[in-house]
């Protein structure tokens, strides 16, 4: 008999039947366990149920998913990448090279190598007059922006192109241009939560629409700009969640909503320095939240953006791109992520608080009233604590790092004053390769019983840039103790079980060395005080600020060899 799958009908399984098996596998943990709270307050539940969103949302899930697919502007996405060049010849050759390439959006910070003179003004007012822009200007005097006097009257309709400026500006007779716009990307590099930079969009949309006549006028004029973080589905749900306060912001002002463009790149916060091929996963990640979520123009940075980059590293960025759009079949479908129990839930989550912060924002007077730079910076040390103690992993920096790597030295001024969460281990890196002291594991025991700290010790180090070397696996006290006191090492971490540890530290610290040393991997609260009076230098566990442990080290280290 042939059984045809399609046919095959699965019983589907109640909230409270997840709920029964969930705690069974938890073997005694409290179900409560599985709850997350991420830095925007929004608890995340384990389990998702087409139930729990109906229970959640009632009547309003319908109106959520019809509002997100109508409000964008275009069925798909246009890639935007950034041109760069060192000379007005290498700029110009690299932007045709991109749009032979498959990029769309002529993507240019003003802050380049060489001046804006007339030459290369005039070359670039060709080429805005055919393609759609992005340029990053700092203010209405950017030299960058008398491109449009070289563009003749009866073209100037035909410009079409989005500013990004500190200040909104009017540029007359180019209608097309939009000028107006909420930059959260320079709270998000601040270190903002989703909810705060969904907040700050329409507090600055609602400051700016009051500098125009009609709200028609201002849609016209106005854009949002979002940074996406490696947090992928709060990052679809951040841009769908826009869509639906977008609606309620036009509604509340008399409007019937207009769909706006929404502006994004990937964000450049969670890059670092250290193992930067990571940053070309990461740069991946974002983009397809972006896509997802329905952005309408899309800049993903190159890997190596921080410092400079290279032919190889802007093409493989533009690709990221055209791989998404060709490849994934995410454009074929209107909203990619509706329906999703989870990420509709977590779109109403934004939704909710975002509205109440604008609220409060507004009724404070505004941004300049409003406290949310101290908030913002109560959510960066959040971030920081959590990179720091490994809640949060950032792969190739704080976990999984590679010592071999090397800081990269030079800045790319664009991105020199973002608040990146990778910068504490890049700091402590550089300040232990100036350290020519030797560092070991002492192993003691069978290798099933110290292999697990002492591979999580090198790990540890790892961030700093060092590789430990390892003792052999030494069977005896007596051979422990002789192997310290002629061993060669600056700083030593034993590595054993509980039990042998117990025994052994007290030992060790009879022997060694004056200039030596002795960190134990693990915890060990009860013997902690006469350890430490004993003259062991610390412990190094799971849950321990990293930074702080590997400063301090260091400190000690300077101590012991002056």
């Amino acid at each position: 008999m042939t059984i045809n799958m399609k046919d095959i009908q699965f019983a589907s399984a109640s909230y409270e039947q997840w709920q029964e098996q969930a705690i069974k596998a938890l073997k005694g943990k409290p179900f409560e366990s599985l709850f997350t709270k991420t830095v925007e307050g929004i608890t995340l539940e384990p389990i998702y149920t087409g139930a729990t969103l109906i229970e959640k949302l009632g009547d309003q899930l319908e109106k959520q998913v019809a509002t997100i697919r109508t409000m964008k502007v275009a069925d798909t996405f246009e890639i935007a990448q950034q041109i760069y060049g060192d000379t007005p010849e290498q700029f110009l050759a690299n932007l045709q090279e991109s749009l032979a390439r498959g990029n769309e959006v002529l993507t240019i910070d003003s802050r380049v190598s060489f001046s804006w003179d007339d030459a290369i003004l005039a070359s670039l007012a060709d080429f805005i007059t055919e393609y759609t822009f992005k340029f990053i200007v700092q203010n209405s005097n950017d030299p960058l922006l008398n491109v449009f006097k070289k563009i003749a009257e009866e073209k100037k309709q035909n410009v079409t192109g989005f500013i990004i400026s500190e200040e909104a500006f009017a540029l007359p007779n180019f209608p097309n241009i939009r000028t107006m716009h909420s930059n959260t990307v320079k709270y998000h590099n601040e270190g903002a939560n989703a909810v705060q930079e969904l907040a700050i969009a329409l507090a600055e949309a609602s400051h700016l629409a009051k500098q125009v006549d009609s709200y028609e006028a201002f849609a016209q004029k106005f854009f949002v700009s979002f940074a996406i973080d490696t947090q992928f589905f709060m990052e679809i749900a951040k841009i769908r969640a826009f869509k639906v306060l977008w609606k309620a912001f036009s509604k509340g002002v008399g409007h019937e909503a207009v769909a706006v463009p929404i502006i994004a790149e990937t964000s450049v916060r969670s890059f670092s320095k250290l193992d930067v091929y990571v940053n070309l996963l990461r740069a991946g990640n974002e983009a397809f939240a972006g896509i997802i979520g329905g952005v309408d123009v899309f800049t993903v940075h190159p890997h190596d953006v921080l410092t400079k980059p290279t032919e190889q590293s802007i093409r493989i960025a533009r690709n990221i791109l055209l791989v998404a759009a060709e490849e994934s079949h995410v454009l074929n479908v209107v909203d990619p992520s509706g329906g999703s129990y989870f990420i509709e839930a977590l779109t109403a989550d934004l939704v909710k608080e975002a509205w109440q912060l604008f609220l409060q924002i507004e009724e404070a007077g505004g941004l300049d009233a409003y406290p949310i730079e101290k908030q913002i910076e109560e959510v960066y040390k959040t971030r920081i604590q959590q990179i720091e103690t490994r809640k949060v992993s950032l792969i190739g920096t704080n976990i999984y790092a590679n010592p071999a790597d090397e800081v990269g030295t030079e800045d790319n001024e664009q991105f020199a004053h973002v608040k990146r969460l990778a910068i504490p281990f890049e700091k402590v890196r550089a300040n232990y390769a100036q350290c020519n002291a030797k560092m070991a594991v002492l192993t003691f025991g069978e290798l099933k019983n110290f292999k697990a700290r002492a591979d999580f010790v090198a790990g540890f180090l790892a961030t700093a840039g060092v590789t430990m070397a390892q003792s052999d696996a030494i069977a005896t006290i007596e051979e422990a103790k002789r192997w310290l006191a002629t061993a060669d090492y600056n700083y030593i971490v034993v590595a054993a079980t509980d039990e042998d540890t117990l025994q052994l530290v007290p030992a060790l610290l009879q022997v060694k060395q004056d200039k030596q040393l002795l960190d134990v991997a693990g915890k060990f609260k009860e013997q902690e005080q006469e350890w430490l009076a004993a003259g062991l230098n610390g412990f190094i566990f799971a849950g321990q600020n990293i930074t702080e442990k590997l400063n301090a080290v260091m400190a000690s280290l300077k101590e012991v060899q002056r």
